[in-house]
């Protein structure tokens, strides 16, 4: 019986040939060679070859020859962990297009758990986000097929389409008894990775979705607008990276070295001299010492938890939140040819004090619950003060008493909201503000 192609035949020893030479530094000539470290094992040579025939001659449809060896390819990365993977010429071009800040789809950075989807965090602004797609979830069906022994390059595949085509997701949620339904309508999904406001005057708020070739720049414009809005200088800054999901590691170094002026920001160690560096802070700061708070949550993950280290270790800033992901290794991006590449995880990451991130996150220095704060319902009733008591002897400050605004409360309407809007966020500018009242840095 015929079990493989002369071409496959060909290729298989050229390339047991060419890897020996490489890495065994010679040819596979006996049982002796086969033996030594580095060799080729040709019994598993065999298997594979063996396999591709049986495929080639039993499958019930042809396959291609190129089909089955990319196939072979993908299971190589795949079974390495969760991030390596091969990317043919479309994936290599969307993950180009993604690190740019423009690409189509749904705006949700996906994981596996179980067999399942898991959503570490929906995009900013983007449809799932608006949909109401929270981190955490777990997609169990895409419209009408489950997720259930389907890969995650299939299911990412599946979501994808033309802007303006629906996709149904069926979705099981922690504290929720029946699965969710979630309509969403693809789009081109355009991440803006900084977003700033001031939420008090000198109480600067920027927000980071995602780290990309261009985040360092335009936080350090950000800062820059809020700092001429306040009259030159800050007061406190909250810095939000919850649900980021990471993104370059170039961009968190240049994130991180925004608000240091020095001391290590990261720490990386692979096996190979290439995949070990170290980098250290530049003397410049933006923010004049201002005190910090940053918010992350379970969505933060990878070169998020790479500022976030780096400014805790550092005691740069107060880390306030949820425990985050838990992603420390690099992954790097190895072209073939002129269209395709693989993603390979080629080393892990460490804070400045040498923690490992991997599998266990960053833990904040101040915990938060889930809570939601509402305005207590205005009822009439007043409470009863010095002021209102008959014959009260009067105030005898004059013009060195407290002001009428300040007793109203000039940004009381603000506060509520914000409480209201954003839990964490409320607590993260109450701390800014004791820590300027006290003159911490």
């Amino acid at each position: 019986m015929k079990l493989f192609n002369k071409n496959f035949l060909i290729l298989m020893l050229g390339l047991i040939i060419g890897v020996s030479l490489a890495i065994g530094r010679g040819v596979l000539a006996d049982r002796e060679a086969a033996s030594t470290q580095g060799a080729l094992p040709l019994e598993t040579i065999r298997a594979l070859s063996e396999v591709f025939g049986k495929i080639k001659e039993n499958y019930v449809e042809e396959v291609k020859d190129t089909e089955l060896l990319e196939n072979a390819i993908r299971g190589m990365l795949t079974g390495l962990d969760p991030h390596s993977s091969y990317l043919d010429a479309k994936a290599f071009e969307e993950l180009r297009v993604g690190t740019s800040g423009q690409f189509g789809g749904l705006g949700i950075v996906v994981g596996m758990e179980d067999g399942f989807v898991k959503v570490i965090s929906p995009i900013d602004d983007t449809p799932a986000q608006r949909a109401g797609v929270k981190s955490g979830d777990l997609i169990i069906r895409l419209d009408d097929k489950p997720v259930k022994g389907m890969g995650l390059d299939d299911a990412v595949k599946l979501m994808r389409g033309k802007p303006g085509s629906e996709i149904n997701l069926t979705i099981a949620r922690e504290g929720v008894d029946k699965p969710l339904s979630i309509k969403i309508k693809r789009d081109i999904i355009r991440v803006k990775s900084v977003k700033h406001k001031l939420l008090e005057p000198g109480y600067g708020y920027v927000r980071i979705s995602q780290f990309q070739e261009r985040t360092g720049g335009d936080l350090r414009k950000a800062i820059s607008e809020m700092k001429k809005e306040s009259g030159g200088k800050l007061k406190g800054l909250i810095l939000d990276l919850r649900n980021n999901p990471g993104g370059l590691l170039d961009a968190a170094i240049a994130v991180s070295d925004t608000f240091l002026k020095k001391g290590i920001i990261v720490s990386v160690e692979g096996r190979s001299a290439s995949n070990r560096i170290v980098r250290q802070a530049k003397p410049d700061e933006y923010i004049d010492d201002a005190p910090m708070v940053v918010l992350v949550n379970g969505g933060s993950a990878s070169a998020s938890e790479i500022v976030a280290g780096a400014l805790q270790d550092n005691k740069r800033a107060v880390i306030m939140g949820f425990q985050t992901f838990g992603k420390g290794s690099v992954q790097t991006v190895v072209p073939l040819g002129a269209n395709r590449a693989i993603k390979l995880t080629t080393a892990r990451y460490y804070t400045p004090s040498k923690r490992s991130i991997q599998a266990e996150g960053i833990e904040p220095d101040i915990l938060l619950d889930h809570v939601k704060i509402a305005a207590r319902e205005d009822r009439g009733f007043k409470q009863l003060k010095e002021a209102d008591l008959s014959g009260h002897l009067e105030n005898d400050n004059g013009k060195n008493g407290i002001s009428k605004d300040k007793k109203k409360g000039k940004n009381g309407k603000d506060s509520i909201s914000l409480a209201s809007d954003d839990y964490p966020a409320y607590e993260a500018l109450n701390l800014l503000k004791g820590l300027h009242l006290l003159g911490a840095k």
